[in-house]
């Protein structure tokens, strides 16, 4: 018995939505391979100038290691919101790459954008053992709700 393809095709109203869930999202579960096993964290996130999702990760925190030996890592964007079934309510997965800022220069430009969106941040920012990632989208799995789901490439995701 053949099964149909239980994703839909993308179209605009997918991208608003996948595009609004990463503008929006101030913080993510990231999915990272660590000794070899999936491991999971919440990260703070914000968005990039670019549009993209950035993170300020400590040399202290386990996916921190994890990204710096494999940067490929996955990232869970939406929450549940206050009624209904969570499993209703819009989510994205993005598969992503993991690129360290090491640039003083753009360093400091995402530093300006990073403190707008995570005010409190401002504390350890500057702590010699944090770094500025961006979160390059490679693919994504957007859920929109029962009946909603779209597969994403990188180019329906950074743009």
């Amino acid at each position: 018995m053949a099964t149909s393809d239980p994703f839909r095709p993308v179209d605009a109203t997918a991208l608003a939505l996948a595009r609004k869930l990463i503008a929006g999202a101030r913080f993510a579960a990231l999915a990272v391979l660590r000794d070899g096993a999936p491991f999971v964290t919440r990260i703070a996130l914000a968005q990039g100038p670019d549009g993209l999702p950035v993170t300020l990760v400590s040399d202290l925190a386990p996916h921190t290691t994890a990204l710096r030996a494999c940067p490929d890592c996955s990232l869970l964007l939406g929450e549940p919101g206050p009624k209904g079934d969570p499993l209703t309510h819009p989510r994205l997965t993005l598969q992503a790459r993991a690129v360290f800022v090491t640039c003083p220069a753009d360093r400091a430009a995402l530093r300006e954008t990073y403190l707008r969106q995570q005010p409190k941040a401002r504390l350890y920012v500057d702590f010699t053992d944090f770094h500025f990632v961006r979160l390059i989208p490679q693919s994504g799995h957007l859920n929109g709700g029962f009946g909603q789901a779209f597969r994403l490439d990188a180019a329906d995701l950074i743009g």
